[in-house]
């Protein structure tokens, strides 16, 4: 009984502690979901009115000479076309679960579902002009309609999901979280869902046998205290979400019991991590031998049509990238070659798939002497040892920071990624060294191709310590898709601009 009210007493002084340090808005969170839900719905509506008219402004008001020329077309007629499609097209979104929150607020994972989505709404609206032949409809109208109400949708929602982002820092679309076992699997997910701004969680705690008041195993957050004082902090926490590390369950029993108290709560959801957190970023798939499912970990993290669709993203892009920047490269050359002695060309040892060593090429950016330069200076070693870059490097030759402030310098990984040892978008190459840095990440890490740019890339670059650029990696790893790497080549673009980090 004393240590409930302990841990009553701990819950109270630490709401008290969250209040203080959050905006408080009296607004239920179901209300704000359904405020949000609402929101999206209205954009998803109005980008497709946009995207419709714009399509038909492109298909009839502009000679291209891929359409016909001779359509003589009925505005009111699309008008009306368009208001139906646009309601069927909403009522597809809903069975797919565009608007359920379990998929709001995914990045990549929503556009792909946005893609879904539009394409099963299209293919049936093509179907039913087939069927009936009554509904005359223009076929690259609807093309056109297909393709620029996936491309506004995503961007109206990826404008949503920032001001969410926002509202974060002030209570909004955030749930309070536990987590049970404060071993290294749970501090390694706890540090993973730390930023309530990206996970829209806020992490109170944790729950473990060792329980101590003063045990705090990382990032300041304490044990909470052990199973048997469960109930209590999820009432006293006001927690929402209980997070199971379950390597740190050790009984069976234990596990199915909370399940079966909680798992079919509605006001609590229960989720379980796989035990295996450090080998989960490669992905694992299940066969089964004699109809018993056995779970086995995947050798490469992308396979089968993953594989091909970043092998068509890195050579649709690569290629005639090389063709338009050509002459660029050529000045660069040159202006190497005047610039200070040496070869134009840097060839740097990395790590590349499954442990195979390659030479990643970059413009020279560095003096001949830059290792003499070096050893005269303790300081400079250990900033180099410590975070792998100098900020202010006397190694740079006149044109050498230039090219790195505007990542001119890595334009010749191109030539790698035709090579297919590196991608456009991945995670950081490092050199064989550095592995070390990476401990139990290490075996993940060398599962794909590294990139050219990626999410450290966007995310800070140089200024981030050497445990964020992990930590980012294998975010990049685990969370990998297609639309993941569209949203990385696009943010390069303003990342470079600012050249944040870019030394």
């Amino acid at each position: 009984m004393e240590s409930s009210k302990t841990i009553t007493q701990l819950g109270r002084d630490e709401l008290r502690k969250s209040e203080a340090g959050w905006v408080k808005i009296f607004t239920p969170q179901r209300i704000q979901w359904s405020l949000y839900t609402m929101t999206l719905i209205f954009n998803d509506l109005l980008m497709m009115g946009f995207s419709f008219r714009l399509a038909y402004f492109i298909r009839f008001n502009i000679s291209l000479p891929i359409f016909e020329t001779d359509v003589i077309p009925n505005i009111q007629y699309y008008q009306t076309v368009t208001l139906f499609i646009a309601m069927f097209w909403l009522v597809i979104f809903i069975f797919i679960g565009l608007y359920s929150k379990e998929q709001l607020l995914g990045g990549p994972q929503e556009y792909a579902l946005v893609f879904r989505g539009t394409t099963i709404a299209i293919l049936l609206v093509i179907i039913f002009d087939f069927l009936q032949p009554m509904l005359l409809i223009a076929r690259g109208w609807l093309i056109l309609a297909w393709s620029l109400s996936f491309i506004f949708i995503c961007a109206g929602r990826f404008w949503l999901r920032r001001v969410v982002y926002y509202l974060r820092r002030y209570g909004l679309f955030i749930s309070r979280a536990i987590i049970v076992g404060a071993n290294n699997e749970g501090i390694l997910l706890a540090n993973q869902l730390s930023k309530p701004q990206y996970s829209g969680l806020q992490i109170v705690g944790f729950v473990d046998k060792k329980f101590s008041p003063d045990t705090v195993p990382t990032r300041g957050l304490r044990v909470l205290g052990n199973m048997s004082h469960l109930d209590s902090i999820i009432e006293n926490y006001q927690v929402r979400e209980v997070i199971l590390a379950s390597s740190s369950i050790t009984s069976r029993d234990k596990l199915l019991e909370i399940f079966q108290t909680y798992g079919m709560s509605d006001r609590v959801n229960v989720r379980m991590s796989s035990g295996l957190y450090e080998i989960m970023t490669t992905g694992l798939r299940v066969r089964e031998f004699a109809f018993v499912p056995l779970v086995c970990v995947n050798k490469v993290r992308l396979t089968g049509f993953d594989n091909l669709l970043k092998w068509m993203l890195d050579y649709g892009l690569t290629i005639p990238a090389l063709i338009l920047l050509s002459p660029v490269m050529l000045v660069i050359a040159i202006a190497i070659k005047l610039d200070s002695p040496g070869p134009i060309i840097y060839r740097r040892r990395v790590m590349g798939v499954n442990n195979r060593q390659f030479d990643a090429f970059k413009f020279r950016t560095m003096r001949l002497d830059g290792d003499e330069i070096l050893a005269k200076s303790a300081e400079l070693q250990e900033e180099l040892n410590t975070k792998r870059k100098l900020k202010n490097d006397p190694r740079l030759t006149r044109l050498g920071g230039f090219l790195r402030k505007l990542s001119l310098d890595e334009l010749p990984q191109l030539f790698n990624v035709l090579r297919y040892e590196m991608s456009l978008v991945g995670p950081r190459m490092i050199h064989p060294d550095e592995m070390r840095e990476y401990n139990q990440w290490g075996m993940n890490l060398l599962t794909v191709r590294p990139g050219i740019t990626g999410l450290w890339q966007v995310s800070g670059r140089s200024d981030l310590s050497y445990a964020d650029r992990v930590r980012l990696d294998m975010q990049y790893i685990r969370n990998w898709s297609i639309w993941l790497d569209l949203q990385l080549l696009v943010q390069t673009i303003p990342a470079v601009l600012r050249s944040r980090g870019a030394y």
